[in-house]
């Protein structure tokens, strides 16, 4: 969609940055905008995703080949989620996918639309399918509950934090965001201030703390060029384990049977004192030794500050960390996502992780 949004007009509207700039990053409230999407009263901007689509008869026996995920048989108006890594196993591309029938609709990054269509054209070969970034054309928008007023639109329905068939939990069995609901509509670009008018709004600070109270990893975010599905628990939606053949299968398959997971993701209560966040980036430390690093934080409505980090796995799950920005640092208490002892699976009873 050409930013920025025209939701952006709206009274109060703030722009985000970085990522999330072109559309709101709050329209003059961010605490009760973030309350009322948790609690299905609003809907969020998110036309600055990205949107591929992939259309032809053999769309998903393809994208299976080329993905983590199994796609054969998938059902119009089913949702998944689905990796494209490399040779060493490590994330390039992380999809939200939805079926209509027609086409395989790949919602992503914006930044991420033009380079994973570029990259699956190339992959085509003879194949009978067609790809298309399709970003201008459609707009995202992002609700925490059923919004009858877009019923009837394709959605996309987050599988997390399930355990998805073939999918593997790296995290204890009682998880916060259990029962979590978020959808993604899709709207046609061109209709989007008619199809949210009357809808309270919430800017993407909101959505981007709920992702967070979620555990919820976020490609560009929770990812680098080193990371693996593994370390993020993203096998529990976004990897098919017995599927077959893809492009970095064996590091998958044997981190997860044989090895351990190099670094692991957490979950901080940071120090709410100092009325400040900590940057993506900031160093976690564990004594005076940086043991990992922030990469979301944010302001919730009940738990207050609050940020994922991503530290080495062997780190005391137990410690107490501080993080520091700068001269500012924050007492953090770690909760862990993804378990210290996750992987080597092989011959080992089964308990703390659970598999489907």
């Amino acid at each position: 969609m050409p930013l920025p949004s025209p939701l952006l007009g709206r009274p109060g509207a703030v722009e985000g940055s970085g990522a999330d700039a072109g559309v709101a990053a709050h329209y003059g409230d961010p605490l009760p905008e973030q309350r009322r999407l948790e609690s299905g009263q609003a809907v969020a901007d998110l036309s600055h995703r990205g949107v591929v689509t992939v259309t032809g008869p053999d769309r998903l026996s393809w994208l299976n080949s080329l993905s983590t995920q199994l796609l054969l048989g998938l059902a119009p108006g089913e949702s998944t989620e689905a990796l494209f890594l490399n040779v060493q196993g490590r994330i390039e591309h992380d999809c939200r996918v939805v079926d209509d029938g027609a086409a395989t609709w790949l919602l992503v990054e914006g930044a991420e639309a033009a380079p994973l269509a570029a990259w699956l054209d190339s992959m085509r070969f003879m194949l009978r399918v067609e790809v298309a970034d399709a970003s201008a054309e459609w707009a995202v928008v992002g609700a925490a509950a059923e919004v009858p007023q877009l019923a009837g639109r394709t959605v996309w329905r987050d599988p997390w934090p399930g355990v998805a068939p073939g999918g593997y939990s790296y995290s204890g069995p009682e998880h916060p965001a259990a029962g979590r609901v978020w959808l993604e509509y899709l709207v046609p670009a061109a209709e989007l201030e008619a199809a949210v008018e009357g809808l309270p709004l919430a800017g993407t600070m909101a959505v981007e703390a709920l992702r967070i109270a979620a555990w919820r990893p976020r490609l560009g975010f929770e990812t680098d060029d080193k990371a693996i599905p593994h370390e993020l628990d993203l096998l529990r939606t976004a990897v098919h384990l017995t599927k077959g053949c893809y492009k970095g299968q064996e590091t998958v398959a044997r981190v997860h049977n044989l090895g351990h997971p190099p670094r692991r993701l957490v979950f901080l209560h940071l120090d709410g004192s100092l009325h400040t966040l900590p940057g993506v980036g900031s160093d976690v430390m564990l004594g005076e030794k940086a043991v990992g690093r922030i990469t979301s934080a944010a302001l919730h409505h009940e738990a207050g500050p609050i940020a994922l980090a991503l530290i080495k796995r062997n780190v005391d799950p137990a410690a107490d960390l501080v993080v520091v920005d700068g001269t500012e640092r924050y007492a953090a208490a770690q909760q862990a996502i993804v378990a210290p002892d996750s992987g080597q699976v092989v011959g080992r009873q089964q308990g703390f992780l659970r598999k489907r």
